[in-house]
Formats: structure tokens, C-alpha cells, sequence
């Protein structure tokens, strides 16, 4: 169930993420060239989301049925920094992530009781990333690593970055590499279900998804208005890819649990470009192609224009299409031949075309959001999303940040 609702929130966040983004500006120092060696708080951010969906295409119910699904996301990240003997910084940010979601469909893993396997669970995932950096060239690289955990998997990540920007620093790259190792719960549905299975969270079967990835990009300041990015993110999953509590009907009227290759290759590939039209508008575009081993190949493009209404205030529609051409292992419900070696009927990976669009207001006073001058910024942000398969969403999230 997870999978469906966090496809949702990483193009809300994406979005959000992005809007913030702006050329690296050379470190300002007195002329003592003195900088504290205290660890200190630079900046406190709280971000809580609600999100809740509805649909008729239950994938847990072979491609029918409810997708009524409600999520609570709050995320602490905590960023401190510290200089070094010879002038370099150190940043340290924690971060703490609590989700709790509630699955009208995960009750049909079993329907005749609330079922174990999350119809309604939380999830708690807390990350710590390290970077030195030169402030003066604005190089840097770091790593971070991270945790998850719910009821059926628990995960350990790393992951590497590096920045480098050229002596004009009119051009950007960057790199980072990431690894996820992660450890499902093997969980049927309880018509498929035999022996002890099902009767205790001890006594399911487990079984490892292994991620890898990697993503290379280039920015580059084309003049005073104009910047362009390139980015590459390749990645490469191994093991356990199937949702094994999912069903799948046959045309002979057989059912079966979700079978999926178990290796899955992607190579999302995009391009950004933002446009600084005067001191009030900014033209954000985004486009995105996607192509995997499964067949899926998909085409995003995204418009965003803040327009700073006063020197505080500003206010931020945006729009995201998407266009996706489904897995060669996708059938409707009692659509699937009784030879296929794969299998799935879950709708996100059909074909389909979705809209995603909404707004944010962002106030940051000189003096602090309501006079607190420890809240430097307060931002409100809607979206609502909906796609050809029925399935529509709303998401608002809120994020404060202290300084």
C-alpha cells in the first residue's frame, strides 16, 4: 500500500525540494578571516503533510476494489555546522521522520479480521548526513545514512555526495551514489496461505530488495536570467520486487499472488530549466523521460511560477503532466493468461496519464513569521493529483523553518 500513496508525496516534495534550489553565492568573511569552531544550530525545519487518496483499483484485490488510503507525515531536520582548524565546514543534518497511514485495502489481505499486515501502521525512519565543505569554492562532499522501519520491512541506507563548482562558479556538478538494503516481510494473501503462515509476525518468511543508484548532474548559469540543469539517475534493484500480498486472477479463473522479475533496471533522464523574468516572476520548467527493463517508459513535464508579491511574500502555482506507457506484465483484473511467467495488476504500473497541480504561499518577514524572529519561514502548500485509472489525491503540507 505504501508504494501507492509515496509515488504522490515524492512529486509533492520533489516539487517543494526544487523551488528552493538557487546558485551557491561565495562565503562572506570578515576581514579577520575568523570563523567560529562551536558547533552550532544553523537552521531547524518541521514539515507535517496529510495526505488521503480514492480510487477502484485495488492491486491487493487483483486491480478492483478500494484504494481509500489516508497518510500523517512529519518530518525534524535538525542542520548544526562547526569550522575546522583550517577554515573548513562541517554540516550535520538530523533528520526524523514519523509516518502513520491507515489502508482500506490492506484489510483484503484477510477480510475476515483487520489484518496484520497494515491496515493501519506507522513508519519511522531517521537519517544523519555529514559534508565538509569550501565555502570559498564551493566544493564539497559527504555521506549520510538512514534507517526504516515498519511492520513488514526494515531498511539500511548510504549514500556519498559530491559537489564541485568551476572558479567562476557559473557551472555545477554533481554526483551521488546510494544503497538500500532492505529486508520485506513475506506476506500472501490469506487464501494462498499454508501451514503456520500468517499466524504471528515471527513465522512469515522474509526476503532482501537490494537498491542501487546513482545520479549525475550539471547546472550550468547560461547568463543572468537563464539556468539549465542536466540530470542522469540510473539505478538498479535486486530480489524481492513483487507485492506478494497482492492478487492476480487468471482468465481460467485461477488466482495467484504477485510474481515479478526479481532485477529491474531505470534511467530517468531530465532537464531543468529556470528563467528569471524580473524581480517579481520566475519561469521553473521541469521535463523528465523514463524508460525501465519492465517496459515502462514515461514522459513528465512540470511548469512552476513564484511570483514574489512583495518582498516577504510570494505565492507559487504549479503543474505536472505525466505520460506512462505500462509493463508488458500488467493485466486488468481476470485478464491474465494462465501461462504468463509475470504478473501484476496494480494500476501504477499500467499505462495511464495523470495531472498534478496546486500552489504555496511562502511568508518570510525580516523580523520573523507572527514577530517571532526565531521562525524565519512559514510555508503552506496544496496539491491535488488525479490520473486516467480514477484515482485522485490531495495533499497539504506545512513547513516551518527556524533560524
Amino acid at each position: 500500500m505504501r508504494k501507492i500513496y509515496l509515488h504522490v508525496l515524492f512529486l509533492y516534495f520533489g516539487i517543494l525540494s526544487t523551488y528552493a534550489q538557487s546558485r551557491p553565492e561565495p562565503a562572506k568573511t570578515d576581514s579577520s578571516k575568523y570563523q567560529s569552531r562551536k558547533l552550532k544550530v544553523d537552521e531547524v525545519n518541521l514539515v507535517s503533510a496529510y495526505y488521503h487518496q480514492n480510487g477502484n483499483n485495488s492491486a491487493v484485490t487483483g486491480g478492483i476494489g478500494t484504494e481509500n488510503l489516508s497518510d500523517f507525515a512529519n518530518t525534524i531536520d535538525l542542520q548544526m555546522s562547526k569550522f575546522n582548524k583550517k577554515g573548513k565546514k562541517n554540516t550535520f543534518v538530523f533528520e526524523l521522520g514519523v509516518d502513520h497511514y491507515t489502508s482500506a485495502s490492506s484489510d483484503k489481505i484477510d477480510p475476515s479480521t483487520i489484518s496484520s499486515a497494515s491496515s493501519a501502521d506507522t513508519r519511522i525512519y531517521p537519517s544523519l548526513n555529514w559534508t565538509h565543505s569550501n565555502e570559498e569554492t564551493g566544493n564539497s562532499f559527504g555521506f549520510t545514512g538512514s534507517y526504516s522501519t515498519e511492520f513488514d520491512y526494515q531498511s539500511l541506507g548510504a549514500a556519498f555526495n559530491l559537489t564541485r563548482l568551476s572558479k567562476d562558479k557559473n557551472t555545477q556538478f554533481d554526483f551521488k551514489l546510494q544503497a538500500f538494503l532492505d529486508q520485506w516481510t513475506v506476506i500472501l494473501p490469506v487464501e494462498l496461505r499454508t501451514g503456520n503462515e500468517g499466524r504471528g509476525h515471527g513465522q512469515y518468511d522474509t526476503a532482501p530488495r537490494n537498491s542501487f543508484s546513482a545520479s549525475f548532474s550539471i547546472s550550468q548559469v547560461i547568463n543572468e536570467k537563464f539556468q539549465a540543469a542536466l540530470i542522469v539517475e540510473p539505478s538498479y534493484q535486486k530480489g524481492l520486487l513483487a507485492t506478494k500480498y497482492q492478487r492476480d486472477y487468471f482468465t481460467d479463473g485461477s488466482l495467484r499472488s504477485e510474481t515479478l522479475p526479481d532485477k529491474r533496471y531505470k534511467l530517468p533522464i531530465g532537464l531543468r530549466m529556470n528563467y528569471f523574468l524580473n524581480d517579481r516572476f520566475v519561469i521553473r520548467t521541469f521535463y523528465r523521460y523514463y524508460m525501465d527493463n519492465w517496459g515502462i517508459r514515461a514522459h513528465t513535464a512540470e511548469l512552476e511560477v513564484p511570483v514574489k508579491l512583495n518582498a516577504f511574500f510570494s505565492i507559487s502555482p504549479f503543474y505536472r503532466y505525466n505520460n506512462q506507457i505500462g509493463t508488458r506484465y500488467f493485466a486488468a483484473y481476470g485478464q491474465h493468461a494462465p501461462s504468463a511467467q509475470y504478473f501484476t495488476s496494480d494500476y501504477d504500473l499500467s499505462t495511464l496519464t495523470s495531472d498534478f497541480y496546486g500552489a504555496g504561499i511562502r511568508f518570510a518577514p525580516p523580523k520573523g513569521v507572527f514577530g517571532w524572529q526565531r521562525l524565519n519561514m512559514l510555508e503552506l502548500r496544496y496539491g491535488h493529483y488525479s490520473r486516467s485509472t480514477s484515482l485522485v489525491s490531495n495533499i497539504v503540507s506545512l513547513n516551518l523553518k527556524f533560524k
